[in-house]
């Protein structure tokens, strides 16, 4: 198999299969003595089932730049809990996606360009590990912390030709 992945424009409508867009949209609210506008509830946070609860957590994460083009073996997901990730920066990242069920569905990939938007994946959404591109680049996380496993990992057969060009 060979597929080579180019990006395109990230839109909350483009991403809606995977999650949700995380970015300054609709009307504030003026709070603060009128001196602070608030975007309220720009995404879910999903911290597990009834028997596995969890609690949601931030963290920041520092992402090494990628040199492309780039082969892309694995993809992951969390299935107990959204994941968001938003940039510290309007540096440029890439972000890969797709469906499946128990594996990756390569034939749904899509490849988004980011600069300054962050991303919230559904629960068991198929998604590569950070993309950063041109220098190390900080995104504050906000995922969940609980019992049960909540990373699962698939990795591609070697013979796969997946690769990421711009």
């Amino acid at each position: 198999m060979k597929v080579t992945l180019t990006p395109e424009p990230l839109t909350a409508e483009s991403f809606a299969p995977f999650g949700e867009l995380v970015c300054v949209r609709g009307e504030p609210v003026m709070i603060n003595n009128g001196t602070t506008e608030r975007y309220h509830n720009l995404g879910q946070v999903t911290v597990g089932n009834a028997e596995q609860q969890g609690q949601a957590i931030l963290s920041i994460f520092r992402a090494q730049p990628r040199s492309l083009p780039m082969k892309i073996e694995m993809m992951e997901r969390h299935p107990l809990g959204s994941q968001a990730f938003l940039p510290a920066s309007a540096e440029p990242y890439l972000i890969l996606v797709c469906l499946g069920d128990d594996k990756p569905d390569p034939a749904t990939f899509r490849l988004f360009l980011a600069a300054g938007e962050g991303v919230n994946y559904k629960a068991n959404c198929w998604h590569h590990p950070l993309l950063a591109l041109n220098k190390v680049s900080d995104f504050w996380i906000v995922d969940r912390l609980g019992p049960g496993n909540n990373l699962e990992e698939s990795f591609f057969p070697d013979d796969w030709q997946i690769e990421i060009r711009i």
